[in-house]
């Protein structure tokens, strides 16, 4: 490849690796094609944000690619991962501690399907607080960093054009959860604890109880969805509560996981 094929525009599908950010990722890219090119100045940029615990597909755009971005993000997206069931965390995945447990013995499989189906179409969804949303001109994350009770994101209309549950699994016998009034008291107050440590995003907690059931799913989206969010929602239809454990994109558009490159191939596909 050339400097002015470079420039002229292309797009780079990568595999996004877990613990990354999406900046942190383009920024990885830019020095590559600095190194390589000797480039000082040239535009670049990514079409659709990946969560930092998120794997899979981002599209980095370079040169003339990027007028292409608002496109590419407008692009029907598939999603695979995994919910946890039974408790919650504040910002809907394993980037924090659970905060909260709740009954689950009373989910059973008609339940799950019922829930399921209320989540097809368009939906109203509320972003999470931990995103770059904005409120106010400020992104929602900065609001929840200072937690501020005030700030809420406005909902907003996604489409999901398929959401299937491809496995459920019960989880392992269970601790007495009789008191669940006791046990959330202590978590107060472990997480108290934990807020006065250094902010825990991208240092994920990776411990997930294993007296949790959890399901799998695959789900095809519209622009702007946001699956923490599905995962809450998900476990208020279930009266009960669900967290995010692991996402991966499979697709944006025409583009695939499978035609994707690792961080470490981008250099090799510069030199083709």
């Amino acid at each position: 490849m050339t400097v002015d094929e470079l420039l002229a525009g292309i797009v780079i599908p990568i595999d996004k690796p877990r613990q990354w950010t999406s900046f942190q990722t383009v920024n990885k890219i830019k020095a590559t094609i600095r190194n390589h090119f000797g480039l000082k100045k040239f535009k670049i940029g990514h079409a659709g944000t990946l969560d930092p615990l998120a794997t899979g597909l981002l599209l980095v755009c370079v040169g003339r690619a990027t007028k292409e971005i608002e496109q590419l993000q407008a692009g029907e997206k598939v999603y695979t991962g995994t919910m946890v069931l039974g408790a919650t965390t504040p910002c809907y995945d394993l980037e924090q501690p659970i905060d909260h447990y709740y009954p689950y013995d009373h989910i059973t499989p008609t339940l799950l399907e019922t829930a399921r189906q209320q989540f097809v179409g368009d939906i109203k969804q509320i972003p999470p607080i931990f995103s770059a949303v904005k409120i106010d001109g400020h992104r929602a994350y900065e609001y929840a960093r200072a937690d501020d009770p005030t700030a809420q994101p406005e909902a907003k209309t996604v489409h999901i054009e398929e959401f299937d549950i491809t496995a459920f699994r019960p989880g392992k016998e269970k601790p007495d959860l009789s008191d669940l009034s006791d046990l959330n008291s202590q978590l107060s107050t472990l997480n108290s604890q934990l807020s006065k440590a250094p902010h825990l995003y991208n240092n994920p907690i990776e411990t997930i109880p294993d007296h949790l059931p959890q399901l799998d799913f695959h789900i095809r989206c519209g622009k702007g969805t946001y699956i923490r969010s599905i995962a809450r929602d998900m476990g208020v239809a279930l009266q009960s509560g669900a967290f995010l454990s692991s996402l991966r994109r499979e697709a944006v558009g025409s583009y695939t996981v499978q035609q994707a490159l690792t961080l470490d191939q981008v250099e090799n596909f510069l030199t083709q």
